[in-house]
C-alpha cells in the first residue's frame, strides 16, 4: 500500500515533461497482436495499465520486452484466444483485446472488464457492433465468447461516439475482407493514433479524427515502428496543478490542439496560457475565477477525464460554478473527499454546484478512481497543511512517476510505499 503526502499552500515554479498517452497506447498494444511480426512502440508510459496489457499479450503467446519507455512485441507465434478473468478485472480497456483476437484468430473468449468504478459502463455497444460484423456472441456464466469464421464488412452507425467501441470495430474489421464504415465514430486523438499505428504495419484505415472511419480489411501486415502521442489528460493535470496552487509551470511534450478545450477553461479561470510548438507555459496568481458552466462532452468538447481536475480548482474559486457530467455515471466520487478538505459542493444527478471557499485544509483523503486521485492531489496543492492521498494504486494506472512530475513543478510532495 502506498500514499502520497503533499504539503500545500506554496506557489509552483518548474517544468515537467508529459509521458505517452495511456488511452492511446492501450489499444495500440492490443493491435500489436494482429500483425504476426515485430512491433516497436516508443513513448510508452510505465504505468500499471501498460504492464497489464503486456501481461495479456504474453498470456496470448507474444514475446514482449519493455525498456526505457519502448515496448517491443513479437507476435510471430501467438496461439491464445482466451484472456483469464484476473487480467480482465485489472482494467476497463482490456475489452479492446476482443477486436484484436477476433481479427487475428477468429475467436475471443474473455470476461467482463474491470478498472475504475465509474457507474454503469456496459459493453453492449461493443458486442452489438460485433454482431453486425458477422461475429457470433455467446454470453454464459460471466464469460463472453466471440466466434467469426470470417469477419463480414458492414456499415455501422454508433448511437454514441464511443471511443472503445470505435477502436474495437477498427481492430476487428482489419481481419475481414472488404470495407467497413463506422458512422458517428469517436473523434478523439487516440483514434487517430491507433489508425496511424495500424497503417504503419500495412493496414488501411482512413478518417480517424472525423465522424466517419473507413477500414479496408484483409491487407497483408508486417513489422512496424511507432511513437505514441503525449498524454493530454496528464498535460491537463499539470496545468490544473499550477492554476490551483498559483505560480508558473512549463508543460513540455504536448500536442496543444489536443488540450485546447482545457486551455480555454484555464484561461476562463484567470490563468495566462501561452503555447509554443509542443510547450505550454501557464501562469496563475492563485486568485481563481469560477467557470459558470462546464459540460463534459466527447472530443473535441471538454473531456470527462478532466472534470474532476476542474472541480478541485473551482473549490477555491472566488464564486460559484456548475459542472454537468454527461459521459459517465458515478464520476463525482471525488466530491465527498473534497468536502472533507472543506469544499462546498452540492450534487444532484449529473449536476455539481461548486461554491468556492477561501481555503481548503489538508487531511486524509481516498482516491476512488484514477482521475479522482489526481484531482485530490491538485486540491492538496491549494490546501493549507498536509494532505495524505490514499489508494495511490489508482493513480499508478495512468500516471508515470506522478509524485516526481509534481515535484519537478515545485510541489512539496513525498510518496511513501509499503504502508501497512
Amino acid at each position: 500500500m502506498s500514499v502520497i503526502k503533499i504539503r500545500g499552500g506554496r506557489h509552483l515554479d518548474g517544468t515537467v515533461d508529459v509521458h505517452g498517452s495511456k488511452n492511446a497506447v492501450l489499444p495500440i498494444l492490443a493491435a500489436s497482436f494482429i500483425n504476426g511480426g515485430i512491433s516497436i512502440i516508443h513513448n510508452c508510459p510505465d504505468i500499471t495499465d501498460v504492464r497489464t496489457s503486456i501481461a495479456i499479450l504474453e498470456h496470448l503467446g507474444c514475446e514482449v520486452t519493455f525498456k526505457d519507455n519502448t515496448v517491443t512485441v513479437n507476435s510471430h507465434n501467438v496461439t491464445g484466444t482466451s484472456i483469464p478473468d484476473e487480467l480482465m478485472r485489472e482494467m476497463r480497456s482490456s475489452v479492446i483485446f476482443a477486436g484484436a483476437l477476433v481479427s487475428k484468430m477468429g475467436r475471443a473468449e474473455l470476461s467482463y472488464p474491470g478498472g475504475c468504478k465509474l457507474g454503469h459502463r456496459p459493453i453492449d455497444l461493443h458486442l452489438n457492433t460485433f454482431r453486425k460484423l458477422g461475429i457470433i456472441i455467446n454470453e454464459e456464466h460471466g464469460r463472453i465468447q466471440c466466434d467469426a469464421t470470417q469477419v463480414t464488412p458492414a456499415r455501422i452507425f454508433l448511437d454514441f461516439p464511443s471511443v472503445g467501441a470505435t477502436e474495437n470495430i477498427i481492430l476487428a474489421a482489419i481481419g475481414g475482407e472488404g470495407v467497413t464504415t463506422i458512422i458517428n465514430a469517436a473523434k478523439e486523438p487516440e483514434i487517430v493514433d491507433l489508425q496511424n499505428f495500424l497503417n504503419s504495419m500495412g493496414a488501411c484505415v482512413r478518417g480517424g479524427g472525423t465522424d466517419v472511419v473507413e477500414i479496408t480489411g484483409g491487407r497483408p501486415l508486417g513489422d512496424c515502428e511507432y511513437t505514441v502521442i503525449p498524454d493530454r489528460i496528464s498535460a491537463s493535470t499539470y496545468m490544473a496543478a499550477v492554476v490551483a496552487a498559483g505560480g508558473t509551470g512549463e508543460i513540455r511534450n504536448v500536442v496543444p490542439n489536443h488540450v485546447s478545450a482545457f486551455i480555454a477553461v484555464m484561461r476562463e479561470c484567470g490563468a495566462s496560457v501561452s503555447v509554443r510548438d509542443r510547450t505550454i507555459r501557464i501562469t496563475s496568481s492563485g486568485k481563481i475565477r469560477p467557470v459558470k458552466l462546464i459540460n463534459t462532452m466527447p472530443y473535441p468538447g471538454f473531456p470527462t477525464d478532466a472534470q474532476s481536475l476542474v472541480m478541485s480548482i473551482m473549490s477555491v474559486a472566488r464564486g460559484t460554478g456548475i459542472i454537468k457530467e454527461n459521459i459517465f455515471q458515478g464520476r463525482y466520487a471525488h466530491a465527498n473527499e473534497l468536502a472533507r478538505m472543506g469544499a462546498d459542493i452540492s450534487i444532484a444527478d449529473k449536476i455539481a454546484v461548486v461554491r468556492g471557499v477561501r481555503r481548503l485544509s489538508g487531511c486524509d483523503v481516498y482516491a476512488a478512481d484514477l482521475r479522482s486521485g489526481a484531482a485530490l492531489a491538485v486540491a492538496a496543492l491549494a490546501a493549507e497543511g498536509e494532505t495524505t492521498v490514499h489508494n495511490v494504486h489508482y493513480i499508478d494506472r495512468g500516471y508515470e512517476c506522478f509524485d516526481r512530475a509534481l515535484a519537478s513543478l515545485g510541489a512539496d510532495i513525498e510518496r511513501i510505499d509499503d504502508i501497512e
